[in-house]
C-alpha cells in the first residue's frame, strides 16, 4: 500500500467522468488499498479514485469508529430528503461550503471481490455517498455553492490558536 497524491483543483482529471470497471483484479485492488491509506492519511471521510488521477468508478468511505466502505461501479438508486450543511473536500483545500444534500440516499455497487451490494446511508454517510459519487461523474461540492458568499476560505490555524 502507498499514500497517493490528493489532485487539487483546477486539474481536469477531477472534471472527467470516471470509466465503469469491467473486471476486479489485482491492479484494482492495489488502487483500493492505496486509496484507503491516502483517505487515512488526509484524514479524510471518503476519497474517489479521480481524486489521485485514476478517472475509475471507485470510491471508499470510512465514517468514525466503522469499516470501509469500498464501492465499485456505484449508482445512486434513491434519493430522499433535502437539507443544508456545511461541506469541504481534500480536492479543495482552504475552503468549505453550504449546500444541499439529501438526508438518506441508497447506492447499488460491487464490493471489492465483486459481490453487488446496497448500502443505505442517513445524515453524514448519505453526504460521503453523495459526495464521493459526484467525484466520480466529475462534480465537485463547490459546483453545489448556489451563492458566492456560501463559499468561505478557511484560514489555517496558526501555532497560537492551537494552544
Amino acid at each position: 500500500m502507498s499514500v497517493r497524491t490528493i489532485r487539487i483543483l483546477p486539474d481536469p482529471v477531477l472534471r472527467q467522468k470516471a470509466k465503469k470497471i469491467s473486471k476486479i483484479d489485482t491492479s484494482i485492488q492495489q488502487l483500493i488499498d492505496d486509496m484507503i491509506e491516502t483517505m487515512r492519511s488526509a484524514s479524510g471521510v471518503g476519497l474517489a479514485a479521480n481524486q489521485i488521477g485514476v478517472p475509475l468508478k471507485i470510491a471508499v468511505i470510512e465514517m468514525p469508529g466503522e469499516k470501509v466502505i469500498v464501492l465499485v461501479n456505484p449508482e445512486i438508486i434513491k434519493k430522499e430528503g433535502e437539507r443544508t450543511i456545511g461541506e469541504a473536500c481534500l480536492s479543495v483545500p482552504g475552503y468549505r461550503g453550504e449546500i444541499k444534500r439529501s438526508v438518506c440516499v441508497k447506492v447499488k455497487a460491487k464490493d471489492r471481490k465483486g459481490r453487488n451490494i446496497r448500502i443505505k446511508g442517513d445524515e453524514l454517510l448519505a453526504q460521503a455517498l453523495e459526495h464521493e459519487l459526484d467525484h466520480l461523474n466529475g462534480i465537485l461540492y463547490v459546483d453545489r455553492v448556489e451563492e458566492p458568499n456560501k463559499l468561505h476560505k478557511i484560514e489555517p490555524k496558526t501555532d497560537q490558536e492551537e494552544l
